[in-house]
């Protein structure tokens, strides 16, 4: 049986314009499996050919998926803005694990896992 698409609108916070880099990795299968990808660093402007934007507070449209590539330290910083956005779920890459942010995202009702994007993308689990 094949699992139907449905084209997400996805945040990858943490964005990298490094090949090397998984947060790069994940932008580029995103775009390939179709979804409408914003990526969000503070010091970037494009990631293949991709407008960046600089805070998670910039991003108006509503939001599918929430991707995190970044520590808990910096997770930390952006809990608030992470919450006013209410997206759909949150995938907690390795590396990024925050129970302070688990613990906002579980009172505000937003569901999470702790998963890895490109992986979920390569074994078509990706959809919501």
């Amino acid at each position: 049986m094949t699992q139907h698409t449905k084209y997400q609108t996805v945040v990858v916070l943490g964005a990298s314009a490094k090949p090397q880099r998984f947060s790069y990795k994940a932008v580029k299968l995103l775009k390939q499996h179709g979804h409408t990808i914003i990526p969000v660093h503070p010091k970037i402007t494009e990631v293949e050919k991709i407008v960046v934007v600089a805070n998670l507070s910039e991003i108006c449209e509503k939001v599918d998926t929430l991707t995190l590539y970044i520590g808990p330290d910096k997770s930390q910083l952006l809990m608030d803005d992470i919450v006013a956005m209410a997206p759909g779920r949150v995938i907690f890459n390795p590396g990024t694990e925050s129970i302070a942010l688990q613990e906002k995202l579980s009172k505000a009702g937003i569901p999470f896992v702790h998963d890895c994007t490109l992986i979920m993308l390569q074994a078509n689990q990706f959809a919501l």
